[in-house]
């Protein structure tokens, strides 16, 4: 996944600047280095994914600039070979070489030509100047601060910078940072004008770009795999993917040792695809051991991201220990796009469209973080087609009215789009959604409410919350995630702007758990 890391101002002892940067050596375990630039340092741990040779390390140089990036540029193959036609020195098969040609040739409106998913540091050597910027989504993570001395600070992962800056703050999805201010470049939750067509017009284009989102995220020069819940999202793409391939694709499933309700599912999408497919089967030992070890990774307090990770975060480091894949696709993104099972009670078509939004804007903080951290830290990368800009621009765009669930079946238009395929049996296809932490098992959850509860005694519960005026937990699960943050983030709860919860001012929905379990439509989701 990789590491970057940069300093603005050279105040800080390059020892200590360096101690703080290997705290992630675990997203770049291949390479690393650590240099001094006029402005500052920038520092670049590697996970080899393209362009394998030492030629792709970073920092990359171009005559006195400098880059390092934590990305994957997509499509980027015509686009080297126009730029090496043109004169350019590029020495490497890594696409995040492109950057610095591409930043001569447009400057801070290479932004928006970008197909990618990014985090990135440059420092313009002819203008003596930092630049940062991030994705339009925020899936390849950012995070900043000020430093005592008035400098700026970006990395990869909080944990880089604490001890170094007073407030930690995630960096802005699709914005660039630039003579100390952010610039917004894409906001790709934004719509000027619906796409006002037929369901028919709007699921085939649908169903085409996102086998194209899936097709571009096979291109990698290290094994790839998959992770498969056994839901429709993660199942599509394992299915897109075997068909494009027409090889078996490696495939992975997590459940807990009693009440696993996702396996036989994700058995099922195995069985029927010709995947090779391994199932993990976690305890409740597993369970409650992995959780100090989680939050310290999430870097959240946010009771649904903690819960949902622990699984993905067992899995992951199982394909990391016992396999030698480097890249794993998931199925991030569709619920903010199409709805989750509280958005059924949407009062109104702009209601489910302004959450959308809001979902989008905020993913960066809550499932992209989770996938993020999950992934990187057992030293693999993720990659998430339903995150393609093109299919969420476009999903985005669709009427709301259309994906609003009128036909009794969340997720309508992405089902309807892939039911002429038959790349996955109609039981898939058209099951309805089931909590991911639940569907790991009911007794995970159970297992860490449980445990708060022996945490606390009822009088301890409300003295201990009542000392956060910030999002103050509300539960005994919230408090003990609260209090695991704060051992290892102290003071920086700001990170996360507030619980992930359905919409409190919607009927139905104002419930005090964010488990789609405890709301009156759930039903059969979880059988």
């Amino acid at each position: 996944m990789c590491s970057i890391f940069g300093i603005e101002g050279k105040a800080n002892p390059k020892d200590r600047l360096l101690a703080c940067f290997n705290r992630t050596v675990s997203r770049g375990p291949d390479m690393s280095r650590f240099i001094e630039i006029p402005r500052g340092y920038l520092g670049f741990h590697r996970l080899a994914i393209m362009g394998l040779t030492a030629e792709g390390m970073q920092p990359f140089q171009m005559g006195d600039s400098y880059v390092v990036c934590n990305g994957e540029l997509y499509g980027f193959r015509p686009l080297r070979q126009r730029l090496i036609d043109e004169g350019f020195p590029i020495q490497s098969a890594s696409d995040c070489e492109i950057l610095l040609p591409l930043y001569r040739e447009y400057g801070v409106e290479m932004f928006k030509t970008l197909d990618a998913e990014f985090a990135l540091i440059l420092y313009d050597g002819e203008q003596d100047r930092l630049i940062a910027a991030r994705d339009p989504i925020g899936i390849r993570p950012l995070y900043y601060g000020k430093l005592p001395d008035g400098g700026m600070a970006f990395a990869s992962e909080p944990k880089n910078l604490m001890g170094l800056c007073d407030e930690i703050l995630p960096f802005p999805p699709g914005h660039y940072w630039l003579d100390g201010e952010f610039v917004r470049y894409a906001d790709p939750a934004h719509v000027d004008q619906f796409t006002m067509r037929d369901e028919d017009h709007i699921c085939q284009k649908l169903r085409r770009l996102l086998i194209e989102g899936v097709e571009k995220r096979l291109d990698a020069d290290a094994p790839v795999g998959f992770l498969l819940s056994g839901g429709l999202d993660s199942s599509l793409v394992c299915a897109i993917a075997q068909r494009i391939l027409d090889r078996p694709i490696r495939t992975f499933a997590i459940g807990m040792d009693v009440d696993a309700i996702d396996l036989k599912y994700a058995r099922m999408v195995a069985d029927y695809i010709g995947s090779d497919h391994t199932e993990v089967i976690i305890t409740e030992k597993d369970v409650l051991e992995a959780l100090p070890t989680v939050v310290e990774l999430l870097g959240t307090w946010d009771i649904t991201t903690i819960r949902a990770s622990i699984g993905m975060y067992l899995v992951c480091k199982y394909i990391h220990e016992q396999t030698d894949i480097r890249v794993l696709l998931t199925g991030e993104i569709s619920d903010e796009l199409f709805g989750y099972k509280y958005t059924d009670f949407a009062p109104s078509a702009a209601a489910f469209q302004e959450e959308a939004e809001k979902r989008i804007r905020e993913l960066h903080m809550y499932d992209v973080l989770r996938a993020d951290r999950c992934i990187s830290v057992n030293s693999l990368e993720a990659r998430v087609p339903f995150g393609d800009l093109k299919f969420v621009r476009y999903a985005m765009s669709i009427d709301p009215e259309l994906k609003m669930n009128r036909h009794h079946m969340g997720k309508y238009l992405i089902r309807r789009a892939f039911a002429d395929d038959h790349i996955l049996p109609d039981e898939i296809l058209w099951r309805q959604k089931a909590a991911f932490s639940d569907a790991v098992g009911h007794s995970m959850v159970n297992d860490l409410k449980a445990l708060a509860e022996r945490a606390y005694t009822d009088a301890e519960f409300v003295e201990k919350a009542t000392k956060y005026d910030y999002c103050r937990p509300f539960t005994k699960e919230s408090l003990l995630y609260r209090e695991l943050f704060e051992q290892y983030y102290p003071g920086q709860a700001k990170m996360i702007t507030g619980y992930w919860m359905p919409n409190k001012t919607w009927p139905g929905c104002d419930v005090d758990d964010p488990s789609a379990r405890v709301l009156s439509n759930y039903g059969a989701s979880g059988v």
